[in-house]
């Protein structure tokens, strides 16, 4: 199926995380962030809705719809497009024709409460399809071609004008050069599914630090068309001791006019956001010389007032600090990689004078994080607590190491606050020392020395 022109650019957000969906009032919230920045799409993918994925087959209650068709409204009201997307791939059986059916009447169910736009997700599954399967389909990217195809073909028939989104089981440059869904898998999707579907990519990685104009067009020739970037670039939710709170980034403007589209799958916490969507509504409708690093300026300054307590504003400074030091997957920020500099200057390279500058930067984010739990703001407390909880526990560590080192450097420093099995204990801690992450990604013995050609490890 051709069309005439071009598909409109896709640029949003994805709901699409690990993890508790947002509320009713974050997504109301979320549609004026959007309207504000004229971004034009959501996607509806929360792994946690239970009949999103787990329980695909069954059909959503009376009482279930009403959040949906409240969401439904919301979009269409401020123009914006709502996909609805469902992942059957855990358990789908390929052969039986009552399979396709029971898609087909969830997307049924969704029309009817003004959904347009669906999607069919084969992400994060088991890459092997049952015996049964194998006797019907060469591949099992055939096997998928064949579902999304007849979908696809039945909404057509219902919304000519439907868009409509696939997620492939290798869905970044690293699972496809590993062969994940078998050798040929991409390919077979580009010459096999209609070219009217977009294909999400996530980029070279699931979490990928850049994603360049080369990339995606090496992929626009094995897909066939231009791929929709599903970004993960804020995701937290597979590390849950991190949240990022820096610009958009690592995506240069004219990556704009290689792909059909750009969809942010952001933090977990829905009120984290504002800055990184902030930041990306800027980028799609920047001009080529797109500066995140100003972008994020801009943004921390809108939302300084949210940092309000019951005492008083926060400062552009101290907020700019806190920020950097939860900026983006692969780098910190200016100023908390100039606070990590200092510690380290000090307590790893014996260089006195760093230490009044680490004490002097270290308190104020310090005492930034102490001045949270005070935040008028609750929803945003809640959601920056336990984070800004163990970065105060740190700095209190670090700030007495350092006082009393510059007081005795011989002396033997211990703290009354942060004793052995209960500070950094548990467990996942135990575990977590027991092997080392090289910059390669290899892993050795925490107890064993980096092998010689590997330098050491750089982590934010």
């Amino acid at each position: 199926m051709s069309q005439a022109s071009p598909p409109p650019f896709l640029a949003g957000v994805i709901e699409g995380f690990y993890g508790p969906p947002w509320s009713p009032a974050e997504r109301a919230e979320l549609l004026e962030w959007m309207s504000a920045g004229r971004l034009n799409t959501y996607l509806y993918a929360p792994k946690d809705d239970l009949k999103h994925r787990a329980a695909w087959r069954e059909l959503y209650e009376p009482s279930e719809t009403a959040p949906l068709t409240a969401m439904i409204r919301g979009c269409r009201e401020r123009g914006i497009r709502f996909i609805y997307a469902l992942s059957p791939g855990l358990d789908i059986r390929f052969n039986e024709p009552a399979e396709l059916e029971r898609i087909l009447a969830r997307f049924d169910q969704l029309l009817a409460l003004g959904c347009d736009d669906f999607a069919l997700l084969f992400d994060d599954i088991p890459d092997q399809m049952r015996s049964e399967d194998r006797e019907r389909f060469d591949t099992f990217a055939a096997a998928q071609c064949h579902i999304a195809n007849a979908a696809f073909r039945w909404l057509r028939e219902r919304r000519p004008n439907a868009r409509f989104l696939f997620c492939p089981t290798p869905y970044c440059g690293r699972m496809a050069e590993r062969q994940l869904g078998g050798a040929g898998y991409l390919e077979t999707i580009g010459r096999e599914l209609d070219e009217a579907i977009d294909i999400c990519w996530t980029g070279p990685e699931i979490i990928a630090r850049e994603i360049t104009v080369e990339h995606a067009r090496t992929l626009q020739s094995r897909l066939r068309r231009k791929p929709l970037i599903w970004d993960n670039l804020h995701a937290n939710d597979y590390d849950g001791r991190r949240m990022y709170l820096g610009p958009y980034a690592g995506r240069p403007a004219a990556l704009r006019i290689e792909v059909a589209g750009i969809l942010c799958n952001p933090n977990t916490e829905f009120p984290l956001n504002y800055v990184p969507l902030r930041t990306f509504a800027d980028y799609v409708e920047a001009p080529d010389n797109w500066d995140p690093r100003a972008a994020y300026l801009a943004a921390m300054q809108e939302w300084l007032p949210r940092f309000a307590t019951h005492k008083g504003p926060a400062t552009s400074e101290d907020l700019l600090l806190f920020g950097d030091s939860y900026y983006l997957p692969y780098e910190a920020g200016t100023e908390a990689a100039t606070l990590r500099r200092f510690a380290e200057d000090f307590i790893i390279n014996n260089q006195p004078d760093a230490g009044a500058e680490f004490l002097e930067r270290g308190a104020r984010l310090r005492n930034f994080c102490a001045a949270l739990t005070d935040l008028s703001d609750r929803p945003l407390f809640y959601a920056l607590h336990r984070r800004a909880w163990e970065l105060r526990e740190e700095l209190d560590l670090l700030l007495g190491y350092v006082r009393a080192k510059q007081a005795d450097p011989s002396a033997t420093f211990h703290s009354d606050f942060h004793l052995p099995r209960t500070y950094r204990g548990g467990l996942v801690a135990q575990l977590q020392r027991l092997l080392a992450l090289q910059p390669d990604g290899s892993f050795f013995p925490a107890n064993a020395a980096s092998p010689s050609h590997l330098p050491r490890r750089d982590e934010n």
